[in-house]
């Protein structure tokens, strides 16, 4: 199987290059020449397979440069004691028709982890079969979650280094410390005085500048992404919703042949994505609801079909989903327009020329065909929390807590009862004070530390604390960089010059 970029203005290329390059060189993102076709085995065999044969399976469909032994130890490799659970990605079920799909019981906590525990191993694959001798640099923008799954998945990896940048106040005290106690020879990690869009702006801009790439070519250096806009951080995420499928008809929760629904809190685009590439593969899923924050950028494109980011930027108490520009749109665009590149790239200029564009009246129509969008404000997120939590005795994150409220405004817009499944992006201990302020009140939220507010949560809720989390305050800060988003490409020569 060969990849095409979605702007049309570079060749098609193997998997093991596009995981390789991340971005294609013409600045758009890689995606299948042509999708594949799902076996009907899948369908009739989905209840028995677990998650790591389940992947096997999928990821065979589009990774057709890896050998099936090569795949299979990968995923070996990935999903194994790093995730607390054998089933990977629980499904609880909380009502007879609400279950969520639990997607934060890796090492870092966070939905991010199903990708980044196996992209390191498809990289140094890749990289073999390449004979690519040059050392591979990751560079990663972070909305909160990416950046540590990227530091933990190359952690030491022979080969690599990984170069995060993460808006300095835009993620939450649990995020930020994650991060900036990482530990490894090959990490490195840059606070950006800007938001996240400034961050993913400059990390695309440094990956689609040829003259940089050949001036650290030059230096024995190649560089790829970690963010969704590289295939191999997205195409994973794919193996999750049919796991959903399939705890759903194990759990009785769904009868054969039904349909359900899926809500996935959203920013950048791309695990919301994968939930359509599944459907696209046989996944019968009904509707793709759209969850957005107060950054409701998504919200009224689906709604109206205009993509405008000339708008207020919020920060919020589900800081993973503050953004503006959610790059991962544009593999969904390319399809909107019936593959065209031409009219992608057209889009794309505009956005970077005026900060927007807008949908034909056909292209908005099969938008809707599919999707259905919603957004909280921070108060409907917090009571979100709180409904949840008195409701089914169940904790919830913010974002999380933003899928419910959509799912809810679906419900109520619609009548559609069919059962449902709501993405649980992250473990509410990621984001205490949001939880806190919820569960117990706002003055005791800002007036606690942090760390104490995750015991208190624990105590009161009865849910362990990971262990990853607990012991983080007694870690030494180890990255204490933090420049302006234009420092972006000094940066980097900087940290490769060491």
């Amino acid at each position: 199987m060969r990849y095409i970029s979605t702007r049309g203005r570079s060749g098609p290329v193997t998997v093991g290059e596009a995981f390789l390059n991340g971005l294609a060189p013409d600045g758009g993102l890689f995606l299948p020449e042509s999708f594949p076709v799902a076996p009907e085995t899948l369908v009739k065999t989905i209840t028995d397979w677990n998650y790591q044969e389940l992947a096997s399976v999928i990821l065979g469909l589009f990774l057709t440069d890896y050998t099936r032994q090569e795949l299979a130890a990968c995923i070996k490799k990935a999903y194994g004691e790093q995730f607390d659970t054998p089933a990977v990605t629980p499904v609880a079920m909380v009502g007879e028709n609400l279950g969520f799909l639990e997607l934060w019981h890796g090492p870092t906590c966070a939905f991010k982890d199903l990708a980044l525990q196996l992209l390191p191993h498809l990289l140094g694959v890749a990289a073999e079969k390449s004979q690519r001798r040059q050392e591979l640099v990751l560079l990663v923008a972070t909305s909160g979650d990416t950046g540590k799954a990227a530091l933990e998945g190359f952690r030491d990896v022979p080969g690599t280094k990984v170069i995060v940048f993460f808006p300095e106040d835009g993620v939450s005290t649990v995020q930020k410390r994650q991060m900036i106690t990482q530990e490894g020879r090959n990490t490195f990690v840059v606070g950006v005085r800007g938001n996240f869009d400034q961050a993913q702006a400059g990390v695309k801009a440094l990956l689609a500048d040829g003259r940089f790439r050949e001036e650290m070519a030059a230096a024995g250096k190649s560089f790829s992404s970690a963010n969704s806009i590289n295939w191999g951080r997205l195409v994973p995420q794919l193996v999750y919703y049919f796991k959903a499928w399939a705890e759903l008809l194990r759990q009785q929760a769904l009868a054969p042949g039904e349909t359900f629904n899926v809500v996935v809190p959203t920013g950048n685009f791309g695990n919301i994505l994968a939930a359509y590439y599944g459907k696209k593969l046989g996944l019968p899923i009904h509707k793709l609801i759209c969850a957005s924050n107060q950054n409701n950028v998504l919200t009224d494109f689906i709604r109206t079909g205009v993509y405008n980011r000339n708008r207020h930027f919020y920060q919020t108490i589900s800081p993973s989903m503050d953004i503006l520009v959610s790059s991962n749109l544009e593999r969904l665009l390319y399809e909107l327009v019936g593959e065209d590149p031409r009219l992608v790239a057209a889009y794309m200029d505009q956005l970077r020329r005026d900060g927007s564009y807008r949908l034909t009246a056909e292209e908005k129509a099969s938008l809707e065909e599919n999707f259905w969008a919603g957004f909280a404000s921070e108060r409907e997120t917090t009571a979100a929390i709180k409904a949840v939590y008195d409701r089914y005795h169940y904790l919830i994150d913010p974002h999380t807590a933003v899928g419910y409220k959509v799912y809810e405004d679906y419900q109520e817009a619609t009548g559609d009862r069919r059962p449902v499944v709501i993405a649980a992006t992250a473990s509410p201990f990621k984001f205490n004070r949001g939880v806190a302020a919820a569960l117990f009140s706002p003055e005791v939220a800002e007036q606690t530390d942090e760390f104490v507010l995750m015991e208190k949560l624990s105590a009161a809720s009865g849910v362990p604390v990971p262990p990853g989390l607990s012991s983080l305050k007694e870690k030494p800060i180890r990255h204490r960089r933090v420049i302006e988003p234009e420092a972006m490409a000094e940066t980097v020569r900087k940290i490769l010059d060491q």
